[in-house]
Order: structure tokens, then sequence, then C-alpha cells
């Protein structure tokens, strides 16, 4: 699979909203049930689906980082 996040259109310091509405954009244009009958949306919509996932959890892991590393006042 190619980068996850030029899958997405999205740099790599993106934050979750970020995330999260370039998969919508892009899974509203990519849907299988919008583009019925074409094989390649349907594998197209399989990768931003992968993709989604991994940038997902790689910044919900970062930000859980974060928030264990600063100190509590």
């Amino acid at each position: 699979m190619a980068d996850p996040y030029r899958v997405l259109g999205i740099t790599q310091g993106a934050g979750i909203a970020e995330i999260k509405g370039a998969f919508r954009r892009l899974a509203k244009r990519f849907h299988p049930d919008l583009n019925r009958g074409d094989p390649a949306i349907g594998e197209r919509f399989r990768e931003l689906s992968l993709a989604y996932d991994q940038v997902l959890a790689a910044a919900v892991h970062k930000r859980r980082r974060e928030r264990a590393a600063s100190p509590c006042v």
C-alpha cells in the first residue's frame, strides 16, 4: 500500500479532525454504493479505509503519549 497520508491527501502532522474530514470527503467520492459496477472504485475505497484506520490510530496514540508526558498541574 502507498503512504497512508498521501492516500488521504494530508500531512503527517494532521489533527484528528483533519484526518476525519479528509476521509469523509474521499469516502463520499469513492463509495462503492455511489459508483456501482466499477470494481476499481471498490478497491480504492478499501485502500482509503485502511489508510484512515492506520492514520487515525497513529494520531490517537500520539495524543495519548503527549497527554501522558505533560505535567499535571
